[in-house]
């Protein structure tokens, strides 16, 4: 797996970093972006780079989590970049992440674990996507390798 983690010399939050990254104009805390984006922005549940993933609060995300799409390997694997993931405000790059919702609908994750270099054990909540307007979509395109 070849995910990359960065430091910072300020730590980041994954939103001003997924706002940044996807050109989404939303504020507020990860979790409230899939109601904010209503009427605003396409959403929905496939992965399209660029997109924004939206992790549900839950008492271990009590913020809930923010991840921008950089590529889609299959129906059910995705490459992503975030912030503070693992927390300590590094930027993690190409980050795995898998769907295992029983429906294949990307309602329920796991991301992987850098340190352990394996998927993680948790299984997370995910609200959906919100995708960019086309006039602003960012080019994050990029080869992993």
């Amino acid at each position: 797996c070849s995910t990359s983690s960065t430091r910072v010399s300020r730590p980041l939050q994954c939103v001003p970093y997924a706002r940044d990254l996807s050109k989404i104009a939303l504020r507020g805390n990860a979790w409230t972006w899939w109601t904010k984006a209503k009427g605003q922005y396409r959403r929905g549940a496939r992965p399209e780079p660029g997109a924004v993933m939206v992790f549900s609060k839950t008492r271990r995300l009590r913020f809930g989590h923010l991840a921008v799409v950089a590529e889609v390997k299959s129906s059910r694997e995705i490459l992503v970049h975030q912030a503070n993931w693992l927390n300590g405000g590094r930027i993690h790059r190409y980050t795995p992440v898998i769907d295992v919702s029983e429906n294949n609908d990307w309602s329920e994750v796991r991301v992987w674990y850098t340190p352990g270099h394996q998927y993680g054990t948790r299984h997370y909540p995910v609200y959906g996507f919100i995708y960019p307007t086309p006039d602003s979509s960012p080019e994050i395109r990029q080869a992993s390798n």
